[in-house]
């Protein structure tokens, strides 16, 4: 129907052991439960090339509102309907959008750190790690905001705080994977997590996704954010 593989657009498969794949795009070899029907492998860099331009992008975006920040992002060429990229994504427009309503940080720092932090974590672990990578970008971002370490006392609780709502989220409304959903939930979850505990008001507003059509396994109606729950 719509882009799986991002070679030959054949649907994914996922498999319950790792395997050693070949990146079709840079030829690196490395372990991965994840590759196409017919076999092509696409390197989580590979899939996440052109990312940092994210960085000069949000330095000159002047909103509040994380929602409209990623929407932009996601209209990037870069940003596939499923990928990586949102768990770096989501933390980069939750802290654009904070610097913006007047959080106290060094926006580029924090953005940097965001990318080395969000890149780290791959593509499918929402299915195997039992935690989403939308999610865990959410609780990034408040660890960055707040200093927190692994030594940290109230900065450690509230980005283990932060990621537990966004996965909750996540959790409610269940499978199959939709990253744009995903990061939909966690920066909800995190607009209001922010506005609570650092007195930070960012703008929330109302979701309705614009892309259903390009997702193979869109829940419709299951989907806070589907056109069908709107009236529109």
């Amino acid at each position: 129907m719509k882009e799986e593989c991002l070679i030959c657009e054949a649907p994914l498969e996922y498999l319950e052991t790792d395997e050693i794949m070949e990146c079709m795009v840079c030829h690196k070899k490395e372990k991965s439960k994840t590759r196409c029907v017919k076999g092509h492998y696409v390197c989580n860099d590979c899939h996440t090339a052109g990312i940092d331009a994210l960085i000069g992008l949000c330095l000159k975006e002047g909103s509040d509102n994380p929602v409209a920040i990623m929407d932009n992002m996601m209209g990037q060429s870069f940003c596939h309907m499923h990928g990586p990229e949102h768990h770096v994504m989501v933390g980069m427009a939750l802290l654009t959008a904070y610097k913006n309503a007047g959080g106290d940080i060094d926006l580029n720092q924090a953005l940097i750190e965001m990318m080395n932090r969000g890149k780290s974590v791959p593509g499918g672990v929402c299915g195997f790690w039992g935690a989403c990578g939308a999610g865990i970008s959410a609780g990034m971002f408040v660890s960055i905001i707040s200093k927190s370490t692994p030594l940290a006392v109230e900065p450690f609780g509230f980005s283990n705080l932060m990621t537990s709502k966004a996965l909750g989220e996540i959790g409610r409304v269940g499978g199959p994977r939709c990253c744009k959903r995903d990061s939909y939930l966690s920066i909800l979850a995190a607009i209001d997590f922010v506005k609570e505990h650092f007195g930070v008001e960012m703008e929330k507003p109302e979701i309705i996704c614009g892309f259903s059509t390009k997702n193979n396994q869109c829940i419709k109606k299951r989907c806070p954010f589907s056109k069908e729950n709107h009236d529109i």
